[in-house]
């Protein structure tokens, strides 16, 4: 295997609790007591999936745009206050990933031009042929679309593909694409079942690169 398929939020980037507060807080204003604990089922999912699937069960008075405007105003605040803060040690695996000769593409459930700001922010947009979105595909994670769309543009056979997710929804979508998945188990956020994955970390100075071309 020499080719590696990353998503973003929660694997390249710190970026999960902006989503869990802000949504919590969208709902919390509008009089519905919902734990930031109910976010948790949405991660790794695209903006429209998650607050259509709210709208249907909590019955939200407002459009779907509407909640996806709000909360990446939201985001936007936290954004601006914290920066774009990577995943501690995945610059640098990426980087040693790039040297080794592998090729990489993220894809993430994120809005295109989501992923180009944290990618060049980051300065890791250097290191991957493409960005794909799940606005470029017609499932949301759990579905595959993302990674075999990823793959495709890559001219390469998904089953040659080992993909790194940190979500219950991000590790069933690499898995059913047919990709080797090692999932990253945060112990700084929320425990997610990654039960689908082929095997687990906790930091990403535990990837040997060696033991990857052999996978």
């Amino acid at each position: 295997m020499n080719t590696i398929i990353f998503d973003m939020d929660g694997v390249l980037i710190d970026s999960e609790y902006t989503y869990l507060e802000s949504k919590t807080c969208i709902l919390n204003d509008a009089g519905y007591d919902k734990d930031i604990s109910y976010q948790y089922q949405f991660m790794g999912t695209t903006y429209d999936y998650m607050w259509s699937a709210m709208k249907k069960e909590l019955g939200l008075s407002l459009e779907v745009s509407d909640y996806i405007d709000d909360m990446n105003q939201r985001r936007k605040e936290m954004i601006d206050r914290d920066g774009v803060k990577p995943i501690k040690d995945v610059q640098k695996l990426v980087s040693d990933l790039h040297e080794s000769g592998f090729r990489m593409a993220v894809a993430s459930s994120s809005p295109k031009a989501d992923i180009e700001f944290a990618m060049e922010s980051l300065e890791l947009n250097q290191f991957f042929e493409y960005l794909v979105s799940g606005e470029e595909v017609e499932n949301s994670k759990p579905a595959p679309d993302v990674f075999l769309y990823a793959a495709s543009l890559l001219d390469v056979n998904p089953e040659s593909c080992i993909a790194f997710e940190d979500t219950k929804n991000g590790s069933l979508s690499a898995k059913a694409a047919g990709m080797y998945t090692i999932g990253f188990e945060n112990p700084e956020y929320p425990k997610q079942d990654l039960s689908a994955a082929d095997e687990i970390i906790t930091a990403f100075n535990q990837v040997d690169i060696n033991e990857l071309k052999n996978k």
